[in-house]
């Protein structure tokens, strides 16, 4: 019999807005925290207006990255909510907020007046460039980090402009290791009984994960270059045309080339001192990708793939995303799950990528509607109908 997932009876207050902020607290509900998604009265997060497409009234945008939460509507500018923003960090365990720097302090809501009301409390901070350095005041979306972070300088064609990784993988990745630090956090309160401030700015999200081609430029000095699908360290790891398609080979070293050259139909090219070694083959790239890209020309899909397989090269076909739900891998992985929406109806969504096996994570709460919870949080504050009804009349909520 399985356990109570991971973090049931912890309460999170999100206070952040568009993607990285609610993409970790959404994890943080899968995990079984009880996520209160503070939103302001009448407009609620900017995704809900990010469409189309629409369903039941909700953009298919804000549904991916909102489950597993209820929605508290507060307007902060008034005191009496600011109030009962005091009460809910009085009795959570983390609070996370994207507000340009200095907006919560000024309200008497920051890091240094909540840690008197609950010294318990992880503050997650999440900015575009953290709270030191001549940036800390800008605003900032995923897009414009990954020009200035050096991502859009290596992705596309070589011949080509720079490019975006089209999914906003700065703030999915922020939001990753927000995730990480949050945790962290928790067990060193665990350990120590006091909690502390957490901050990640998607700045440093994207510097961290810059990985290898980082590596590369810090000891040896080189600029790194754009290889479009191609990678600057090893051959032939990059796509190729077929006769109706395009293969993605990722021969990452020696033995997996001997056996790509032995499907093609060329043994003894892995043996051309040209092209034996993955160093040879980075100093022959232009020869050894058009001497390949012969070969590929002349194959289809449908007996490449089978044969490449069998061999123990990797590669896969580029899949549109009906081709990849309809996949058997994928379907086997169960990484849709369906939950019913009081508007949209069945509510197809991608899962959560982890599986926990004593402790699993769970699909409790579609995504909500835009105050949805509010009275049901407020009650559970010791405010009586009465109280709500004024609050609601004075526009506190």
């Amino acid at each position: 019999m399985s356990r109570p997932a991971p973090l049931a009876g912890l309460r999170v207050v999100d206070l952040t807005r568009v993607l990285a902020g609610p993409y970790c607290t959404m994890l943080l509900g899968d995990l079984g925290a009880d996520v209160i998604k503070v939103e302001l009265p009448g407009q609620g997060d900017d995704t809900r207006r990010f469409g189309p497409p629409f369903k039941g009234g909700e953009s298919a945008y804000y549904l991916a990255i909102n489950r597993n939460k209820r929605s508290l509507t507060l307007n902060l500018k008034h005191p009496r909510a600011q109030d009962i923003l005091r009460k809910l960090a009085a009795g959570a365990d983390v609070l996370i907020e994207n507000f340009r720097p200095g907006t919560l302090d000024a309200l008497g809501l920051g890091w240094e007046d909540l840690r008197q009301i609950n010294p318990r409390l992880i503050f997650c901070t999440l900015s575009a460039f953290g709270s030191r350095g001549p940036y800390k005041d800008r605003p900032g979306y995923d897009f414009a980090v990954q020009a200035l972070g050096g991502l859009m300088s290596i992705t596309g064609d070589p011949n080509g402009e720079p490019m975006k990784v089209p999914i906003a993988i700065v703030d999915i990745t922020a939001g990753l290791f927000m995730l990480s630090a949050i945790l962290a956090a928790l067990r060193a309160r665990d350990r120590d009984g006091v909690g502390q401030r957490v901050e990640v700015s998607l700045l440093q999200a994207q510097l961290a994960w810059l990985i290898n081609v980082a590596s590369s430029y810090l000891v040896a000095g080189e600029l790194p270059k754009r290889y479009g699908n191609a990678h600057p360290s090893i051959v032939p790891y990059q796509v190729f045309p077929c006769a109706d398609g395009w293969v993605a080979i990722a021969v990452a070293n020696d033995g997996q080339f001997r056996k790509l050259c032995g499907v093609l139909g060329v043994p003894e090219w892995a043996d051309d001192e040209r092209f034996a070694t993955n160093p040879a083959r980075v100093g022959s790239r232009d020869l050894i990708v058009r001497m390949l890209t012969e070969r590929f020309a002349a194959w289809r899909l449908d007996d490449l793939l089978p044969a490449l397989e069998t061999a123990g090269v990797p590669s896969a076909p580029i899949n549109t995303l009906d081709r990849v739900f309809a996949d058997p891998q994928v379907q086997a992985t169960g990484a849709v799950v369906h939950v019913q929406h009081p508007t949209a109806g069945d509510l197809p969504l991608v899962r959560w990528p982890f599986e926990l096996d004593a402790t699993p994570a769970e699909l409790q709460r579609p995504p909500p509607l835009l105050g949805e919870h509010t009275d049901m949080v407020l009650r559970e504050l010791g405010l009586d109908d009465a109280e709500i009804a004024q609050l609601r009349d004075q526009g506190a909520i």
